[in-house]
């Protein structure tokens, strides 16, 4: 592949991982794996390009639910769709902060810290937006919460094996994350 520069390479891994997650939208029936690309972004990416994923992947999946699934058009389910970009973008926060505060070496470490910041961040974010807009019970009960932990982490697993299969057959590594970035 030729050479990309810095902001090339970083843009491609965006589109690459907003399709991945658009794809796993549209398999899912809702459900995009916000906290598993959190952590992939946080462990691959600059923040700023996390953020921008984030953003990208949250629109990706309002077009596919809206357009496609047929997702209600009213004011909860907006305001659910603003809590949930919330959530994503607190979801990418959280596991880069997590990763500068524990600067494990493994890729595996760095991985796991990284999910278990974003998937609790993600999900601290979608209860205040339940406590605002109702819904408590359903968002946190503990069997939905375990099942969503699991799900989005064998998604991280997928992701990450995507990742790696696209490296190796040359597509060039996004640019590393940075504490300023």
């Amino acid at each position: 592949m030729a050479a990309l520069s810095q902001r090339g390479t970083s843009a491609l891994w965006v589109a690459l991982l907003t399709a991945a997650s658009t794809a796993t939208t549209l398999a899912l029936g809702c459900a995009t794996p916000f906290p598993s690309l959190a952590a992939l972004a946080a462990v691959h990416m600059r923040r700023r390009d996390g953020i921008l994923l984030m953003l990208l992947a949250w629109t990706a999946s309002q077009i596919v639910g809206f357009l496609l699934l047929g997702y209600p058009r009213d004011a909860s389910t907006l305001a659910w769709g603003a809590g949930l970009c919330t959530a994503a973008v607190g979801a990418v926060l959280a596991s880069h902060a997590a990763l500068r505060a524990l600067p494990y070496r493994t890729v595996a470490a760095r991985l796991g810290l990284a999910y278990a910041a974003g998937f609790t961040a993600f999900k601290a974010v979608i209860l205040g937006w339940a406590l605002v807009l109702g819904g408590l019970h359903a968002v946190m009960a503990p069997d939905l919460l375990a099942e969503q932990f699991v799900r989005n982490g064998a998604i991280l697993i997928g992701l990450y094996a995507l990742y790696r299969a696209l490296v190796a057959a040359g597509v060039p590594a996004p640019a590393l994350p940075v504490a300023a970035a």
